[in-house]
């Protein structure tokens, strides 16, 4: 099968999904959404402190599949510990890089070659991603799985890192 095929039926798939549980339609509840940060060196502290990676989801205002990643994964996995910011595709606020310079948050994305919504990085210690990106939210089955995976990973780097 074509992968446009593939997304369509994911889509379509996830629309029904949406539907059945409400999400769709509760549009007075507000939208569960995840802090953003001026700084990530700052953010990173925080996470470093609680021992875990600093979770970076790049999301796009309107991208069905990136309020799913935020609200059935992301968002209750902050009640864990896990330090969770949002960076956004085309928008300018500022933020502050690892490396101290400065630049819109749509200008850190390209940077680090984002290309697709969401993508959710997991950074350790001196701002080094210590797992695989997860690109997009194709497979709804597995991704709760494809994250705990990357999670694990990140948290063994960083406790390896520790010892050394």
């Amino acid at each position: 099968m074509k992968p446009v095929m593939r997304r369509r039926i994911f889509v379509q798939r996830l629309s029904v999904g949406l539907v059945m549980t409400g999400v769709a339609s509760s549009s007075l509840a507000a939208p569960i959404t995840l802090p953003v940060t001026d700084s990530l060196p700052s953010a990173l502290v925080i996470a470093l402190q609680a021992k875990q990676p600093l979770v970076v989801m790049v999301s796009l205002q309107g991208c069905p599949f990136c309020k799913v990643v935020r609200e059935n994964y992301l968002h209750p996995l902050r009640d864990t510990g896990l330090h969770i910011v949002q960076i956004d595709m085309r928008d300018n606020r500022q933020i502050v890089d690892f490396d101290g310079s400065s630049s819109t948050q749509d200008a850190w994305i390209r940077k680090y070659g984002i290309k697709l919504a969401p993508t959710v990085l997991f950074f350790g210690s001196q701002g080094r991603e210590v797992a695989a990106r997860l690109k997009g939210a194709y497979l709804p089955d597995f991704y709760g799985a494809y994250l705990d995976e990357q999670l694990l990973i990140a948290r063994q780097v960083l406790a390896t890192h520790k010892q050394s």
